[in-house]
């Protein structure tokens, strides 16, 4: 039998009714195989008289079309996030245990071809089982049909995920003193100080404005109501800062 990727003229013809999982993920497979082959666990090979295909290289191709997948979406959906931020998002959806956490929704685990002694060792509900075979799901999705069958499987699978992130992003960019703590003691114990610096106008109708420094540097400055207000935007506006980005990266 020709291996993928096919030809429009050379697809296997496909009769059978969609399989359980494909009804899950949301996609039919035209080669079957690749499932298989997507859900078949190493340890089966070891044992197995008649060695079949285990999901290794489809887990090595779905990593990469995983990363494209997720990255399109990220940037899309978050257009004023920075590079810095999308890194970051990014690697917390392809972590193990977020892969793990999706494959366990999909009930992956159930759907393994898995060694006796896998089995018995809960095999099925490893972490790192569970999400080496989401990649390699994914991996089989991409030889089927391409990246854009990828997108759209990811794109279901990932929804809990997906709108978690955008809720989090929504509430760090909504807490700008915050986000700046976090990304500068992650490279420095010191903490930015803020200082208010001028006030004016009548009591009823105050101006404060603020500036935020860190380690002799000044990374912000900015207008408000109140010294709150001040100090807030002004952290946003050191986030915007060279030095700052450079951190992000």
């Amino acid at each position: 039998m020709k291996t993928p990727p096919y030809t429009a003229a050379e697809m296997p013809e496909r009769t059978l009714p969609a399989t359980a999982l494909e009804q899950v993920i949301g996609y039919r497979f035209s080669d079957i195989t690749l499932l298989s082959q997507a859900l078949t666990h190493p340890s089966v090979c070891q044992t197995a008289t008649e060695v079949p295909l285990s999901n290794q290289r489809l887990e090595f191709l779905g990593d990469a079309a995983l990363q494209i997948s997720l990255s399109t979406l990220l940037y899309h959906r978050l257009p004023q996030a920075k590079e810095g931020q999308l890194t970051k998002l990014r690697a917390s959806l392809v972590s193990t245990k977020a892969l793990a956490q999706v494959a366990s929704a999909a009930s992956l685990g159930s759907y393994l071809q898995l060694s006796r002694s896998e089995i018995i060792n809960s095999g099925r509900h490893r972490s790192s089982t569970l999400a080496d075979t989401l990649e390699a799901v994914i991996g089989a999705v991409f030889l089927d049909g391409g990246i854009t069958a990828v997108n759209h499987v990811v794109t279901s699978l990932f929804t809990g995920p997906l709108k978690d992130l955008a809720s989090d992003y929504t509430e760090e960019s909504s807490n700008p003193k915050g986000t700046l703590q976090e990304i500068i003691q992650s490279m420095d114990c010191a903490l930015p100080t803020y200082t208010i610096v001028k006030e004016s106008g009548p009591p009823h109708d105050r101006t404060f404005i603020a500036e935020v420094q860190w380690q002799g540097h000044l990374l912000g400055t900015a207008a408000g109501a109140t010294k709150k207000a001040a100090e807030t935007e002004a952290a946003r506006a050191a986030l915007r800062h060279p030095k700052v980005l450079d951190c992000q990266q």
